[in-house]
């Protein structure tokens, strides 16, 4: 029988902390859920401005990500027997800085998308294109590859955090696991200017296949299958332009 004293396993650990972080994630959803009820999928912003995109980008990405990060934070916090729950959160604020870094270049270019396709609607199909043949592409280059190894295989990057230091190494753990995330999968997220900022299936879809890709035993195998669908996907929207509802709908509105 384990005594009151003893640390808990380093299973229990382990469990807890994956728990923790997949019900932050069921927040963000239903935090997502929420802002995005009634609202149309539009070119740009969706009406936000930089401070509101941001504030909405950061919460859909931890819906997104989180979850795939639960096995690097669960051997993570098995290494400590103290401050356990200080270090993860130290490690989650870190990988969602880099998601919430990535919003700005996210913001431009849905800004840029809504005043080229505002301007010159014809130009929407071919945006279209591009956005799903880039992301494809992406998917099948040695880069993608790289990074996706990176986040399959948590044991090789802990024994690479063993030599940080300091009272910002929790934080700078997460910034480094979640640059390779956003190596991984920032094409992936490309999609959304095309399909919708604001598209809940896309969304679902998109971390579907992440958690996919990250977690499952075909996971790169999986990568690249997705990465010939888009291709095939870039080369329908030529024909069929609905496939891409983000460049194509009509002006936000509001469901009453």
């Amino acid at each position: 029988m384990t005594r009151a004293h003893e640390p808990a396993p380093a299973w229990s650990r382990g469990g807890a902390t994956a728990a923790v972080i997949v019900a932050a994630a069921a927040v963000a959803w239903l935090a997502v859920i929420h802002e995005t009820d009634g609202m149309v999928s539009t070119p740009g912003t969706m009406g936000y401005g930089p401070a509101g995109f941001l504030a909405f980008w950061t919460v859909m990405m931890a819906a997104m990500m989180l979850p795939s990060v639960t096995p690097t934070a669960s051997l993570y916090v098995r290494t400590f027997r103290d401050n356990r729950a200080v270090r993860i959160a130290g490690l989650v604020v870190g990988y969602l800085a880099v998601w919430a870094a990535a919003g700005l270049p996210a913001y431009g270019l849905a800004w840029l998308t809504g005043r080229l396709t505002g301007m010159h609607p014809g130009a929407a199909n071919i945006l279209a294109v591009a956005v799903f043949a880039a992301a494809g592409l992406y998917q099948l280059t040695p880069l993608k590859d790289r990074c996706l190894s990176h986040c399959r295989s948590p044991l090789g990057l802990l024994l690479h955090y063993g030599s940080y230091r300091g009272k910002t190494r929790d934080l700078r753990v997460g910034v480094h696991h979640g640059g390779y995330c956003l190596g991984c999968c920032w094409a992936l997220m490309l999609i959304l200017i095309a399909v919708g900022v604001m598209n809940i299936a896309a969304m679902v879809g998109l971390a579907a296949l992440i958690l996919i890709e990250k977690l499952w035993r075909w996971g790169p195998l999986a990568s690249r299958l997705a990465g010939i669908a888009l291709l095939a996907l870039a080369v329908a929207t030529i024909w069929l332009p609905w496939l891409a509802p983000g460049l194509h709908a009509t002006p936000p509105m509001m469901m009453g």
